[in-house]
């Protein structure tokens, strides 16, 4: 006698199928709100008047993507169905999520002909801005596949090597929605619109093209949500928690791109500091006594 009735056994196996479900609904969540980002980014056209709008819209899908994103890892712990089909499923939907939808909002927003950032600078060549947004996809399919190759289990994810795939593409999905508030709070005869989204204009393919170089580097970023939630805070990263804080209370959605990007060329500034501004100071060999005996 097991001591337990036959009709326990059935209940703890379907309910073991429905959390072991979750992890993957949440994941392809995930892929859904990726693909709900392309398809309502490529509804805009030259004579389409609420351009701006649909494109906030297709970058908040994107935001929600990095949510179901953190979700579908902490639900596959929590319920202990982590596995190597969770993982790659999760990659291949980040590569829609996070590679294909910000590439495909850069040639929307950075597009002359559909006046978004009202360029009146030199714009950049449809083929040039294509390859870009290429570049982009490729990077990020290649930052997730050798993230699969070279995590493992007993890793403790408090840094990645390179810049992650969310935070590259939320670089990108947060300009659409900064600049609708820069719209907002200032008029289009102003001097900052004036000369703002011209510059902007010149420098989103740019900052989008050194995103992707960031995904395939070795810079050491750290793992933000894991290092907040499971770890100890620093004094430095409440200051930082402050600081966003504040940032956003003041100029609203307008510190988005400017978080987004302080996250993605902090680390290579520092590293490019450590490295050639302050070498780090040379070793000096103490002789022990029985080599000076």
């Amino acid at each position: 006698m097991t001591g337990i009735s036959p009709t326990t056994a059935p209940r703890k196996t379907r309910r073991q199928k429905v959390f072991a479900v979750l992890p993957t609904l949440l994941t392809l969540c995930n892929a859904a709100c990726g693909f709900g980002a392309i398809t309502i980014a490529a509804k805009i056209g030259p004579e389409q008047i609420s351009g701006t709008e649909l494109l906030v819209t297709a970058a908040q899908l994107i935001f929600l993507a990095m949510l179901f994103d953190m979700l579908d890892g902490s639900a596959a712990r929590l319920t202990n169905q982590t596995s190597d089909f969770g993982a790659q499923l999760d990659s291949l939907c980040d590569a829609i999520s996070f590679g294909v939808a910000p590439g495909f909002i850069l040639l929307q927003l950075a597009n002359p002909d559909h006046k978004l950032l009202m360029a009146t600078a030199i714009p950049f060549p449809p083929r040039l801005l294509w390859a870009i947004a290429v570049l982009f996809m490729a990077c990020a399919i290649l930052r997730l596949a050798r993230f699969n190759v070279e995590s493992d289990e007993e890793d403790s994810h408090e840094f990645f090597s390179g810049l992650p795939s969310p935070a590259a593409a939320g670089v990108v999905a947060s300009f659409p929605i900064g600049i609708r508030e820069l719209n907002e709070q200032f008029t289009s005869a102003s001097l900052i619109s004036k000369y703002l989204q011209p510059t902007l204009a010149i420098l989103l393919p740019l900052i989008t093209l050194a995103a992707a170089v960031l995904m395939v580097s070795r810079i050491r970023y750290a793992h933000v949500f894991n290092q907040m939630i499971r770890g100890r805070r620093s004094r430095n990263q409440i200051l930082q928690i402050v600081f966003a804080m504040v940032l956003v209370f003041v100029v609203r959605e307008m510190a988005l791109p400017v978080l987004f990007c302080a996250f993605a060329f902090s680390s290579p500034v520092r590293a490019l500091w450590q490295r050639y501004v302050r070498p780090p100071a040379p070793v000096v060999a103490v002789s022990s006594d029985t080599d000076a005996a």
